[in-house]
């Protein structure tokens, strides 16, 4: 468990940075990696994403970051030393906005 643990941080680390050199507009700077699951056979990695913005913002976002796809793959071949450089699957993580919402409203009722 701990070498899947070790992968999953070492490929967010790099997403992140991959994420950080696109020159998509669709892609806004506020985007970040909130975490990633990378399958045990490496063939496949489930990459959260939060965007700061409307939902129109975060749905562009998402569509840039997978029509860029097989360049992020590519591109993390380069960096991250693994056997299978795996697959990139994106999905919409609002956790972020989730947290700064509630800390609004308890900054509200002080």
């Amino acid at each position: 468990m701990a070498r899947i643990d070790r992968i999953n941080g070492e490929v967010m680390r790099e997403l992140a940075g991959v994420i950080r050199e696109l020159k998509d507009s669709r892609i806004p700077l506020m985007t970040s990696v909130v975490a990633v699951n990378v399958t045990n056979d490496l063939r496949y990695c489930k990459a959260y994403i939060s965007v700061m913005g409307d939902e129109a913002t975060k749905k562009k976002a998402i569509e840039g970051l997978k029509s860029a796809a097989g360049f992020i793959r590519r591109e993390m071949g380069k960096r991250v030393d693994l056997r299978y450089t795996p697959e990139f699957i994106f999905e919409l993580d609002n956790s972020i906005e989730h947290g700064s919402h509630i800390d609004k409203l308890l900054k509200g009722m002080k």
